[in-house]
């Protein structure tokens, strides 16, 4: 009897796969990893939101979920794209963590009241693809994609924090804990060798964010 022959997974194969997950992550309640941040108010009672603060903290807050959506899909193309099992392994970390962002985002939306994205799968096919082309230019750049990217995300996360009503102190620990990780994600990331992003790419980046938060936060 023949000995069972294992195949190394082509580059074509894992991408195949990265797409399965996306989609399975986009169509149901992922599960996270982590416990969800808690607010720390103390003896303190807990102050009900205004309908109106409950409304912008759920735009808000489907704008930090297709985020999510999005850096997990980006880290599945460039673990899909790159050669070098370490940085395979680096970015499906990173994707299990923003799996976690993604469940803490995706409760928070339900308790608020509010709906995902409907966009979400255009949203994850796009950032994918994206996470692949980057992935195709070589493991330094890829490595500063995601550098910039986190960059980008710890700033916008930042913005949210001041934008977050005051009593929605279940969004804030959830929108703080995430900026953390995402800088860590990114030291980690310069750590590794990344090569800087030209500012035409940075700019793009940033171009395409505005467009994805500023549809995101009504549809």
């Amino acid at each position: 009897m023949q000995p069972a022959v294992s195949r190394k997974l082509s580059s074509q194969d894992r991408f195949l796969a990265a797409i399965g997950r996306a989609l399975s992550a986009v169509s149901a309640s992922p599960a996270g990893g982590r416990p969800r941040p808690l607010a720390d108010i103390g003896d303190r009672a807990p102050v009900a939101l205004s309908e109106a603060e409950r409304r912008e903290s759920g735009a808000l807050m489907r704008v930090n979920h297709v985020g999510e959506v999005c850096a997990q899909a980006l880290y599945e193309g460039q673990a899909a794209s790159s050669a070098d099992p370490g940085l395979q392994a680096f970015f499906k970390e990173a994707a299990a963590e923003e799996g976690d962002h993604l469940a803490w985002t995706r409760q928070r939306l339900s308790e608020l009241g509010a709906r995902p994205s409907l966009l979400n799968p255009v949203w994850y096919g796009g950032a994918l693809a994206m996470g692949a082309i980057a992935g195709r230019f070589g493991d330094r750049y890829s490595l500063g994609f995601m550098v910039e990217t986190e960059r980008q995300v710890e700033r916008h996360l930042a913005d949210h924090l001041e934008q977050l009503p005051v009593a929605d102190v279940g969004s804030r620990a959830i929108v703080e804990h995430m900026r953390r990780d995402e800088g860590g994600h990114a030291d980690r990331a310069q750590a590794l060798g990344a090569a800087p992003m030209p500012e035409p790419v940075r700019a793009a980046m940033r171009l395409a964010a505005r467009i994805m938060t500023a549809t995101a936060h009504r549809v």
